[in-house]
């Protein structure tokens, strides 16, 4: 007999900035880490034996928990990834169900009839999940192993092991990043011990206790999830008062300062590439604005976000890291491996907002009202030290 612990990866971009990410390699959040050092305090007096992991960023990161604990090696296999995605990968929630309605409400039903161009279905994706933890338990007879894997494919092989249907499948609920799944398998034979368990997570770094979506039917996913489109001529208002607030906030009232000059500037930039400034939209409502600098830091590796900013009516809502999520997306498709922006030392709230989500202070520059902070966030695939005892 083989006892497995199906552990899901700690949360990652996607779950983060509301991006689909199958196959799309993504990194770990800052609250990620934290869910990393509580599930290594879990595990910390548990016999572990061998630890596999997909082979992506996310998932081998997780894995640190257990392998470096441990002394252990880390084994990686292709075959324990997410179901891929195929078209819809690194589009967000909000663009597929807005343009892609059909398809997309297939997947949340779990229609068997939902397969993305270029990606592969549940059925598919429950095949080869069940075929690679048969696989692992046969190589560890006897032993207690602890596989990382993805959330929709641990409920892929939930299902199977239960012998559910795929239109069956939202039965069985979803499972927080680092949640945990004990199997024993015996021959082919695989049983659940327990499911989709994170009591080693306060509800403080808990993903979906801090997530409503997966819980409150009235508020579906499409509801709190942005599409982007690029900046129009008709978004002169919006773009204004935004872009005078981020101003002001940096420079104060300026003498000269024409924010119409500004947006001219942004149009223009946005019809050499649709990236450069785009609308974040909730259904058919402007809801802020992210402006991207293509050229500034280029030379460092790094791209610049000129501002980004909420109507006052969508703010404190968990919504901004969507917008970070949009200049990841961009920049790191340029080969950017840093973000860069400028914020004022006086902004207590801007601060506390761009620590939280892992940006740094590496210098100053002059501004009319004194030095502003430049500030700077990692998104390349570097491994950083992971503090075991950084539990909250």
């Amino acid at each position: 007999m083989t006892t497995i612990y199906i552990i899901r990866h700690a949360e990652a971009e996607g779950n983060l900035y509301r991006r689909i990410h199958g196959w799309y390699n993504s990194l770990i959040t800052e609250n990620g880490y934290r869910q990393i050092a509580a599930l290594a305090a879990r595990f910390r007096d548990v016999p572990i034996g061998a630890v596999y992991s997909s082979d992506l960023f996310r998932t081998m990161t997780t894995a640190r928990a257990v392998y470096e604990t441990h002394g252990l090696a880390l084994r990686t296999r292709s075959d324990l990834r997410e179901i891929s995605m195929g078209a819809w990968e690194d589009r967000t929630w909000g663009e597929v169900s807005r343009f892609d309605r059909e398809q997309y409400t297939r997947y949340s039903h779990c229609d068997p009839r939902w397969k993305n161009r270029g990606g592969e279905s549940r059925q598919e994706a429950r095949a080869r999940i069940v075929g690679a933890v048969r696989d692992i338990a046969a190589r560890h007879p006897g032993e207690t192993v602890a596989v990382f894997s993805h959330g929709d494919i641990i409920r892929c092989l939930q299902a199977e092991v239960d012998g559910l249907p795929v239109e069956e499948m939202l039965s069985l609920g979803h499972c927080d990043n680092t949640g945990v799944t004990g199997l024993r398998a015996e021959g082919e034979r695989l049983e659940i011990l327990f499911r989709n368990d994170n009591s080693h997570l306060s509800d403080e770094i808990s993903t979906l206790a801090r997530q409503r979506w997966w819980k409150d039917q009235k508020n579906a996913v499409a509801d709190a999830n942005f599409w982007f489109r690029p900046l129009e001529q008709g978004d002169g208002a919006l773009f204004c008062a935004l872009h005078r607030e981020t101003w002001t906030g940096l420079y104060g009232a300026e003498r000269g300062y024409d924010e119409r000059a500004f947006f001219r500037d942004a149009l223009e930039r946005t019809a050499q590439d649709s990236h450069t400034a785009s609308v974040a939209m909730l259904g058919d409502r402007p809801a802020g604005v992210v402006e991207l600098d293509l050229e500034r830091d280029r030379e460092a590796g790094a791209g610049h976000i000129r501002f980004l900013a909420l109507t006052p009516e969508h703010r404190k809502r968990g919504l901004a890291p969507q917008l970070l999520g949009q200049a990841v997306s961009r920049f790191r498709t340029m080969g950017r491996d840093r973000l860069r922006l400028l914020c004022a030392p006086e902004n207590a709230a801007a601060q506390r907002f761009y620590a939280r989500h892992g940006f740094r202070k590496i210098g100053e520059q002059p501004g009319h009202l004194g030095p502003l902070d430049q500030m700077e966030k990692d998104i390349s695939y570097r491994e950083r030290p992971i503090h075991f005892d950084e539990i909250v």
